[in-house]
């Protein structure tokens, strides 16, 4: 009998699954269990062409329309997405092992509200009047055309979503290539859209490893180039989208900061901390996994964490009393548990966790490190686990110039009672997405993206817009013309 969750086929274009069993079989494994429960295809050169001509195609019609008929239909998507959001729920949690408990609330219901938002903005996107005396200029915000997203494993629903919603919005078709460790999700945002009433071909689904991202980077048909992922495959992709001139947002890593300072709350710092590193089993881009805590309070500090750490659930990720859920794939354990060890050996004070669970599948425990020094590997290099590096420190200044010690710059928070100190320590933050006694949060409303190394352009928010969509103006001259001759 088939698992419930293998997909109809392994792509979804021009409005249909498509199948091809010539491509090289990716199989789907459930991270809970180790076992593999579908199998899909990567996109044949035939299957990525397909997607590719059906989506330049289809977007005329597609920018022809008002925002409003468009935004209509996103919003159709987010209804039917939020009405079937315990499967879609089920489904993320098959393809990514992240604990029901956690996609019933942040996975589909976060796309459901992209394709809400920029289904509501979609009228709205206007050019303005320039007067210039009795001359004026006129603006007009015009799709780019084709647009490629390409996913990462943590966040197949949403990232499906954070892409597809603003470039449907300004008039843009999207070829989408999720991640090949989480495949299926993604097919059941083109399914709704489709069913939304969104025409054959403006949003296709095409499975693939680094070779079919790599052709639908490169091909000439393509504008634009949407990638979340690690920093050494957003540099590969930038370059190869350069060449073609491209529109690009890299959505990239981070080594964040969250810096807790003497006077803060312990239990909110403690929750900003635990949200900032053990959320996803710590698979979050813009995680605070340089968390520095002011001397004065380390150690109450330290034995509150382990304390609340203690709490987790690790379990069956069906079961929404577990928690706490395994990494991604044995790739992402084996990545992990090697930073463990690095922390072990550069001489890091375990403070809990520090090895895999005893039960099937890709867990390792919540592991929390103190007296970690800014040199060693675990508070330099991304882990993308559960891995949190405690620093300690004593000054405003010295804190600041430390965290931004780094290439990323993705997030940066702090928690402290001092609300000066609060923003003037964020304002010497380099990093794009930041939190004051939060950690973490991402809703659709407010811009997300990071500077330096963590990429460039910004997701979610009026400014997502921007960056798929592009002004024409038009100089209008009401008088007569003056020439030389």
């Amino acid at each position: 009998m088939t698992h419930p969750a293998q997909p109809i086929a392994s792509h979804f274009i021009n409005g249909e699954y498509v199948e091809d069993t010539n491509g090289t079989p990716i199989p789907v494994i459930y991270a809970a269990t180790g076992e593999q429960i579908a199998t899909v295809y990567a996109a044949t050169p035939e299957i990525v062409d397909r997607a590719l001509s059906t989506a330049k195609e289809a977007q005329k019609a597609w920018a022809k329309m008002t925002g409003t008929e468009r935004g209509r239909i996103l919003r159709r998507a987010a209804d039917i997405m939020r009405e079937r959001n315990h499967e879609l729920s089920v489904l993320e949690t098959y393809d990514t092992g992240k604990p029901l408990q956690e996609t019933l609330i942040a996975d589909a219901t976060s796309g459901a509200d992209a394709l809400e938002y920029f289904g509501g903005l979609a009228g709205s996107l206007t050019g303005e009047h320039i007067p210039m005396g009795e001359d004026w200029v006129y603006t007009v915000r015009e799709a780019l055309g084709l647009c490629v997203g390409i996913g990462a494993w943590n966040y197949p629903t949403q990232i499906a979503c954070w892409k597809g919603a603003p470039a449907l919005a300004c008039g843009n078709s999207m070829v989408f290539k999720p991640s090949e460790t989480t495949p299926l999700c993604a097919l059941k945002v083109a399914e709704i859209l489709h069913e939304a009433g969104a025409p054959a071909g403006i949003y296709n689904v095409i499975q693939g490893m680094g070779e079919v991202g790599g052709a639908l980077v490169t091909d000439p048909r393509v504008d634009k180039v949407s990638l979340t992922g690690s920093v050494p495959t957003g540099k590969k992709v930038y370059a190869a989208a350069a060449e073609g001139m491209k529109h690009v947002t890299m959505e990239l890593g981070g080594k964040s900061p969250l810096i807790i300072f003497d006077d803060a709350d312990i239990d909110n710092a403690v929750g900003g901390a635990i949200n900032g590193n053990f959320y996803s089993s710590g698979q979050v881009c813009s995680n605070g996994t340089r968390v520095f805590v002011q001397k004065g309070i380390k150690e109450k500090f330290l034995a509150r964490l382990a304390e609340r750490t203690g709490n987790a659930i690790l379990g069956d990720p069906q079961d929404e009393a577990t928690s706490f859920g395994p990494m991604v794939s044995e790739n992402q354990m084996n990545i992990v548990l090697g930073y463990i060890e690095k922390g072990k050996e550069e001489g890091a004070r375990l403070i809990c966790g520090g090895k895999r669970a005893d039960m099937d599948g890709y867990f390792i425990e919540p592991t929390v490190f103190a007296d970690v020094t800014d040199d060693m590997t675990i508070a330099r290099e991304e882990i993308f686990g559960p891995v949190m590096s405690v620093l300690d420190f004593d000054t405003e200044e010295e804190v600041i110039a430390r965290a931004n010690d780094t290439e990323f710059g993705l997030s940066a928070g702090v928690f402290t009672n001092d609300f000066s100190r609060a923003h003037r320590v964020i304002g010497q933050l380099e990093a794009g997405s930041c939190f004051i006694n939060s950690y973490n949060d991402a809703p659709v409303e407010a811009p997300f993206g990071g500077v330096k190394a963590s990429g460039v352009g910004r997701e979610n928010s009026k400014e997502a817009i921007k960056h798929f969509s592009q002004v024409k103006s038009v100089y209008v001259r009401m008088g007569d013309v003056e020439a030389a001759f």
